[in-house]
């Protein structure tokens, strides 16, 4: 079973957060999928982990790119882990089909959209239902994460 954390995002946005956790996944050795509700959200998330800082580099691929074997995070629309994840981030509310492959799974959610917040309350229940670990985390004034809930 994966660990799923659910992050809360309040004052920083998608575009801001992602870097930032997936620079920890990578720096601790992980390769990561991440998967995004389309091919417009990937090719704006490739340009974005391009870009995002100016002393900071965040090796990554899609599709476009080619050579998942060689990629440590797989930016994608599609249900697949080509690169070996052991990380599986959701962005835009999107639900795999099967987290088998993963030890860990970020579901990251706009706190600010009531739809984006009842769909992860959704999520939240079905994998518990499924046995899953879970954890909470809520975005803290800074942008850093604080656990609020485990199960």
């Amino acid at each position: 079973m994966a660990q799923i954390g659910f992050y809360h995002l309040l004052r920083l946005p998608l575009e801001q957060a992602l870097p930032r956790l997936l620079d920890k996944a990578v720096t601790a050795g992980m390769r990561a999928v991440v998967m995004a509700g389309s091919t417009e959200r990937v090719e704006h998330l490739n340009a974005l982990l391009w870009t995002y800082a100016e002393d900071s580099w965040l090796p990554h691929g899609s599709r476009a790119d080619g050579e998942p074997a060689h990629q440590p995070v797989w930016l994608t629309e599609c249900d697949e882990n080509p690169n070996g994840a052991t990380v599986l981030v959701l962005c835009d509310g999107v639900v795999p089909a099967t987290l088998a492959g993963f030890s860990r799974c970020l579901d990251l959610f706009d706190g600010t959209d009531e739809q984006a917040v009842a769909a992860a309350r959704g999520r939240w229940k079905e994998w518990k239902e499924a046995g899953h670990e879970l954890v909470y985390y809520q975005q803290t004034e800074r942008g850093g994460w604080e656990e609020k809930a485990r199960t």
